[in-house]
């Protein structure tokens, strides 16, 4: 269930619909200005689209959506666009498979201290761009998602921008609504949030300490580290554009109320709420404090996060108490490998499940492979010597231990080399399958690579544009599909 309508929620639909001018868009827009709730979840506006999981996150919002109209309580999906985000180096690339290797598409500044600082989302593309689009070209091919690459990332348009308009293109049929609300007129909306932590700073401040501080006794860890001059705010420095953390300088007798420090400056309370009355979009929230200010600006009903935007959540929430009175929910985002047809082939070959890809790399799986393609008699014969190796020894151990301690402890290094040996045989016959079938090894890196590249999560590497050329945005929908399940842990999705 949504909580209750803030006043502003009509120019907050308003808003939402400028941004969202396309005929697909009015069904969502409409079902909100009636009443129907939020389901908001949100990433950085990373280059051609991100990462996987990016969408992945937006399939859930839609399936959860989906799940609370179908009850009864309309609800729409909206992305929030994390625009205002200032590291530069975590959003300009992004990696694609190609063939054998991974080929990451890099935009690059024109001077070292380019963009370094200032809110991402704002960030001009320029004549830079164009051989990062031919090198799309080149991996991805024709198809309706690199016609939208084109038409988004082009010079002029903003990193937000070119990210708003390709998942508005993916997601179009299933209503998805984008969000970029670092503009002026949501945090004049959100003032609200962004004046309590002004006037409240030294509270919060204490609460986020204490709220660190048990979690770290439960055994969990702080995703956000509280030192003595943090504070939930940062500052948009006029001349330059920088994103400058404020940090807070204690109350003294000299200055009772405190201070705010951003770089070389100093502003006093009263300055910084001046700042927030006359340009309030100068002022923005830190990671902590941004989900309060979303969920006050969209009344969410429920936010769907990754694992660390989870962990934020077990943080803030003495925020939430603070300032909105409640806590949003929060549940996880479908998470899952993709799997293509011609690696579900090298799967069922070689009878190979995703947890075993998981635990191994190129070089061990190609081993194991190898193993596996021995002929069996050869299996067969490693197997026998092995078993009766490792009998005989157990008992020789067992024995020598009850004739005497010491000579136990010998008899057990003495077999543990034996045993080292034995393993050792196998891998030299593996090693040797591996020379004579040279396609096992191309096998194991075409599966790792696919599935498991350079040893993480293919959604955390992959860049999700790749996927939706080669699969068309019907892809979205059996994403959408396969996020209804909402206890799902890791899962493939076979196309």
């Amino acid at each position: 269930m949504r909580p209750p309508l803030a006043a502003h929620w009509p120019q907050m639909v308003k808003l939402l619909a400028e941004q969202n001018p396309s005929p697909t868009s009015k069904s969502a827009i409409g079902a909100l200005a009636l009443g129907a709730g939020a389901v908001v979840t949100g990433q950085q506006v990373g280059l051609f689209g991100g990462p996987l999981f990016t969408p992945f996150k937006a399939a859930t919002a839609i399936a959860r959506a989906r799940q609370a109209t179908a009850a009864g309580h309309p609800h729409a999906a909206i992305f929030w666009l994390a625009s205002e985000d200032h590291d530069f180096a975590e959003i300009d690339h992004v990696t694609f498979p190609a063939k054998r290797e991974l080929r990451t598409l890099l935009y690059p500044p024109s001077l070292p201290a380019d963009h370094v600082g200032q809110p991402v989302g704002g960030i001009l593309l320029d004549e830079r761009i164009a051989p990062l689009i031919d090198q799309a070209w080149e991996l991805l091919g024709p198809s309706d998602a690199m016609d939208a690459l084109v038409q988004a990332y082009r010079p002029g348009r903003t990193f937000a921008q070119a990210f708003a308009d390709f998942y508005s293109k993916v997601f179009a049929e299933q209503g998805l609504l984008v969000l970029d609300a670092s503009g002026r007129e949501f945090h004049r909306i959100g003032a609200p949030v962004l004046r309590a932590a002004l006037e409240c700073a030294d509270e919060f401040h204490a609460a986020l300490v204490g709220r660190n501080a048990e979690l770290e006794a439960a055994g969990y860890h702080a995703q956000v580290a509280v030192g003595d001059q943090n504070s939930l705010l940062f500052l948009i420095d006029q001349p330059s554009g920088v994103r400058l953390a404020l940090k807070r300088i204690a109350p003294s007798p000299s200055e009772p109320a405190g201070l705010w420090q951003a770089g070389r400056l100093s502003f006093s309370t009263a300055d910084l709420a001046a700042i927030l009355e006359a340009e309030p979009e100068r002022i923005s929230p830190s990671a902590l404090l941004r989900p309060v200010f979303q969920d006050f600006l969209l009344s969410t009903s429920v936010t769907i996060g990754g694992p660390a935007e989870i962990a934020y959540f077990a943080q803030s929430g003495v925020l939430f108490e603070r300032i909105l009175g409640r806590l949003t929910p929060v549940q996880p985002r479908f998470s899952a490998t993709l799997v293509e047809p011609a690696i579900g082939d090298l799967l069922r070959k070689h009878e190979l499940t995703l947890e075993r890809v998981f635990a191994e790399n190129p070089a061990s799986l190609a081993q194991l492979l190898a193993a596996r393609a021995l002929p069996i008699e050869g299996k067969q014969k490693l197997a026998a010597a092995g078993n009766a190796l490792d009998a005989e020894l157990t008992q020789l151990v067992d024995w020598m231990s009850q004739l005497d301690p010491g000579l136990g402890k010998s008899a057990e290094t003495a077999a543990s080399k034996m045993r080292y040996q034995m393993n050792r045989l196998r891998t030299v016959a593996a090693n040797t399958q591996l020379q004579r079938e040279s396609s096992l090894g191309r096998h194991a890196e075409a599966i790792c690579q696919a599935l498991f590249p350079t040893g993480v999560l293919q959604e955390r590497l992959h860049g999700a544009a790749f996927y939706f050329a080669r699969y068309s945005f019907e892809l979205a929908e059996e994403l959408s599909a396969q996020a209804l399940n909402s206890c799902p842990g890791h899962t493939a999705v076979w196309l």
